[in-house]
């Protein structure tokens, strides 16, 4: 995938716990564009993204992950 095809916003939360500054929350929004006739696809790939992370499985328990996605077919 290029650059025009995917993107992604990511923003995060820093909270005090225990007077411990920690991430506590990580939104993340792809914004994908896909080739016509692939949506049921993208759609799994998409709802199984955070099971298969390397990232999201580190943090998982740890920090809330929310991950959110704009599909446009072309």
């Amino acid at each position: 995938m290029s650059r025009e095809t995917l993107q992604a916003d990511v923003e995060g939360d820093i909270e005090a716990v225990d007077n411990v500054l920690r991430i506590t929350r990580i939104r993340v929004h792809y914004r994908l564009r896909i080739p016509a006739g692939t949506r049921e696809k993208a759609d799994r790939a998409l709802a199984t993204h955070a099971t298969k992370c390397p990232a999201a499985n580190s943090v998982r328990g740890c920090i809330e992950i929310d991950i959110t996605s704009e599909v446009t077919e072309e």
